[in-house]
């Protein structure tokens, strides 16, 4: 499991997927996987970036490991009826080409075993309103990268409340123009600077929910 863990870390997507490989021969449970080695790792990564040990290409690494690493898990964890920790809906908003954050707080999410709906990118706000409809999320993820396109963050937020469902998800936004100022200022209710305190945010929803 260390290893494992280490190889995560490191973004080593080939050790990383001989490991899972291994210890799934070894019989060892996917969630057990997921819960003593993938999440803690993703976790450790999230320290590293927000301390400036790490920087976005080790972020990216990491996150292709482990996106490798769960590939493999998936179909067990699906078998064995683990239980998700919650539901995210993410999407790049209306007008904006950009993924690289969304994918990394994707990438986060799936680690700490969340079921993440991924809308892609230029994202309408009826698409965000029909996902919340469908998939009943605790949390909805804006993202944007340009001052012009965030402005559409508030177009979905009022789209959600129009449609009656505000109060049933909680709205974080990101991306790099973004301030807590102006998802104040929006009616989202948390702000996330990068994609670890955003996977804290979506923990801390959940538990309250």
């Amino acid at each position: 499991m260390e290893k494992l863990r280490e190889s995560v870390v490191a973004g080593k997507v080939s050790d990383t997927v001989d490991r899972v490989q291994q210890l799934l021969q070894d019989g060892t449970a996917p969630d057990a996987m997921m819960n003593e080695a993938m999440i803690p790792a993703m976790d450790v990564v999230g320290d590293l970036f927000q301390k400036g040990e790490f920087y976005l290409p080790e972020m990216l690494m990491a996150a292709k490991a482990m996106k490798a690493g769960l590939e493999l898990l998936k179909p067990g964890m699906v078998q064995s009826g683990a239980r998700s920790t919650g539901t995210v809906v993410v999407g790049t908003v209306r007008g904006d080409m950009h993924d690289i954050g969304k994918n990394l707080l994707s990438i986060a999410l799936e680690g700490a075993g969340f079921k993440v709906v991924d809308l892609g990118i230029d994202v309408p706000p009826e698409a965000f309103v029909e996902s919340v409809k469908e998939h009943q999320p605790q949390v909805l993820g804006l993202s944007a990268l340009l001052t012009t396109t965030m402005l559409a963050m508030r177009e979905v937020i009022e789209a959600v409340q129009e449609a009656g469902l505000r109060d049933a998800v909680k709205v974080m936004i990101g991306g790099a123009p973004v301030t807590k100022e102006f998802a104040d200022e929006i009616g989202a209710d948390f702000f996330g600077p990068d994609s670890t305190s955003g996977k804290d945010f979506a923990r801390k929803a959940v538990s309250e929910a």
